[in-house]
């Protein structure tokens, strides 16, 4: 990782190019607000968590996937700020003069057209691109399939389990990572070893059903639900069976990257017929990462320049 982390009571003055945002899955949107900026600023947590926690949805990715995801469009610093109720109070104003041009020294700033900020959300782009001490980039919004995109949508296709729709959203699969946990070794009896994730429930999940992934880079056939087929008594579980691997992965960080649902969830008959179609969903998700090729980024909407 190159990318530097700053809480921004510890950032230098400096000049900067900053994109702002919450950046929540670092969509295909927020890609073209971040495209030339050296710095990102963010909020942690999500906004919402603070203002109205009851209605805060799901995150589409932890912190840690955020920086990372971001660190590869080759920003140099990730700037934090700590979201809570005192800098919910700070101003629009105070917001542009104290923390964009005294703390961070910005010379252009760019921001999506729907960007709100201050307290009570009274700051929006206008109000930046009317201070003479940067310039302001306010990039549009940008359709995918015939339909704008947003945080809001993605979280609703992964939840559907549309994993494809939602990866020509983001412009990179989704990302679900976490620690791996030990299980009953009902995958190994079966001749499909798996790696067991219990996910965040703050974080969003695909839909029950089986997904063709990448698991730390490698082919994976990757089932989430209960195992309906198995009176196990347990609650949500994400079981990544890696094709062709079988390496013991307890208490390590698995991250998967998912590019295709297979099918949904359901129940079998027997063993052997759930052995039977696990042997072709693992060899359909290996051909899928096989062939897989990433998704390209829409290109800039045409008021997408600095101004």
């Amino acid at each position: 990782m190159s990318i530097k982390v700053t809480p921004l009571a510890d950032a230098e003055q400096r000049p900067r190019r900053i994109a702002i945002g919450t950046f929540d899955g670092v969509h295909v949107g927020h890609r073209q607000v971040i495209e030339g900026a050296d710095t990102v600023l963010t909020f942690e947590p999500h906004p919402l968590q603070v203002i109205h926690p009851e209605v805060a949805p799901r995150m589409i990715m932890p912190f840690e996937v955020k920086r990372d995801v971001i660190d590869g469009l080759g920003v140099d610093e990730l700037v934090v700020i700590g979201f809570d109720a005192k800098f919910r109070a700070i101003s629009a104003e105070d917001f542009c003069g104290r923390i964009l041009v005294e703390r961070l020294g910005a010379e252009h700033v760019s921001v999506g057209e729907n960007f709100a900020f201050g307290a009570k959300a009274r700051g929006n782009p206008e109000m930046l691109g009317a201070r003479p001490e940067f310039e302001t980039r306010v990039v549009p919004l940008i359709e995918v399939d015939g339909e704008t995109v947003s945080s809001t949508r993605i979280r609703a296709q992964i939840a559907a389990g549309d994993v494809a729709g939602a990866m020509r959203c983001l412009g990179a699969p989704f990302l679900l990572e976490g620690t791996v946990v030990g299980g009953d070794r009902r995958g190994r009896t079966l001749g499909y070893p798996t790696a067991n994730l219990i996910p965040d429930d703050s974080l969003a999940v695909p839909g029950h059903g089986v997904y063709a992934a990448f698991a730390d880079g490698h082919p994976a056939a990757v089932s989430i639900g209960v195992r309906p087929t198995f009176e196990t008594g347990r609650e949500l579980l994400v079981e990544a069976h890696l094709i062709d691997r079988d390496e013991d992965l307890y208490g390590r960080r698995l991250r998967l990257a998912f590019i295709e649902r297979l099918r949904g969830e359901r129940r079998f008959a027997d063993a052997d017929a759930l052995i039977g179609q696990m042997a072709a969903d693992v060899e359909e998700a290996r051909d899928l990462c096989a062939s897989f090729l990433p998704p390209s980024t829409p290109p800039p909407g045409p008021d997408g320049a600095f101004r």
